[in-house]
């Protein structure tokens, strides 16, 4: 069920990511920047050049001594640098600058930090995608084992408890099958001991195989949390440096200039956490969770160990075929 539940997950999360993709293409043209909207800035250009009008009014009085030239012609250059300034100041150049939600950062985003929020983002819907399975496989096998030794805590010897059992499978009905296959294969052997080593070395196989089987998926699950960190860095530092060779090309520092692609290089590691801290939290819970289990395991083992005991010395170390069946 875990298997299933996890393809499931992986399944959906391809048409959500190829989505985003075409999204992101669609959107494309409306995160480019727009003519930066400040009349309200630049309308007080106009009343700059008020000033300046005495100042070209200035020279009209020609009549003056010669001292007074020095004045008259210092006057020109000063309206000249102030109409340079004022259409140098024209608000052309200036651009709004982009949303700063998290979307838009995705949308303007380099390709290669784009990839790496995709794959963050993919790496979280797997964590979480694990958690839900391996809640319900837990709790169904952890529920069913306890039913199961419940059944045979009552029960004289292995065929007793196999009737119990029935036809379920489980653990706990793994290990009675095979104590029940070892004796009947040791029919005619009176050496208990040897029964008893062969019956626990099939023990051992059958709890190794249940441990593999329970802790399938929280290997992906300590990966996620380890190398998602560095990943989100990864996406972090190629976004920086993006952003210091567009300064660099520009030739300006201003924050309003800089402040967007670093923010959306900041955004990848931001997603790297997102994507680590559930997964090393979850992870620590179904080790725990796991554990529990594999002690409930060791009790099915020692319950059928015991009944494999009990059926040796009440034969005498031979098990009757009828028992065995």
């Amino acid at each position: 069920m875990f298997r299933t539940i996890l393809k499931f997950g992986v399944a959906s999360a391809i048409p959500l990511l190829m989505a985003a993709a075409s999204a992101q293409q669609t959107a494309a043209p409306a995160a480019q920047a727009v003519p930066y909207v400040n009349q309200q800035a630049a309308q007080p250009a106009p009343k700059a050049a008020a000033p300046a009008a005495p100042s070209l009014a200035a020279p009209a009085p020609a009549a003056q001594p010669a001292a007074a030239s020095p004045t008259a012609e210092a006057a020109p250059p000063s309206a000249d640098v102030s109409t340079d300034s004022i259409r140098a100041a024209k608000p052309v150049a200036l651009q709004v600058p982009r949303e700063l939600s998290p979307w838009s950062m995705f949308l303007s985003a380099d390709i290669i930090v784009k990839a790496v929020m995709l794959g963050l983002a993919f790496a979280s819907l797997v964590t979480w995608t694990i958690f839900i399975a391996k809640s319900f496989e837990l709790s169904i096998a952890q529920r069913k084992l306890k039913s199961s030794l419940r059944k045979v805590d009552n029960a004289r010897s292995l065929a007793e408890a196999q009737m119990t059992l029935g036809k379920k499978t489980g653990v706990l009905s793994s290990f009675v099958a095979a104590a029940l296959h070892e004796a009947r294969l040791s029919a005619g052997i009176a050496s208990d001991a040897g029964i008893k080593e062969r019956a626990a070395t099939s023990f051992a196989e059958i709890q190794r195989a249940a441990a593999r089987r329970i802790r399938f998926g929280m290997g992906l699950l300590a990966t996620i949390g380890a190398t998602s960190p560095f990943v989100g860095l990864f996406g972090t530092v190629w976004g920086i440096m993006n952003s210091f060779i567009g300064i660099s090309k520009s030739q300006t520092t201003n924050l309003a200039v800089v402040a967007p692609g670093i923010a959306e290089a900041l955004l990848a590691t931001a997603i790297g956490l997102v994507a680590a801290i559930p997964a090393v939290i979850i992870y620590n819970h179904f080790a725990r969770q796991t554990k529990t289990y594999l002690e409930l395991v060791s009790r099915a083992a020692g319950a059928a160990a015991r009944l494999l005991s009990r059926d040796l010395d009440r034969t005498g170390g031979v098990m009757h075929s009828r028992a065995a069946e």
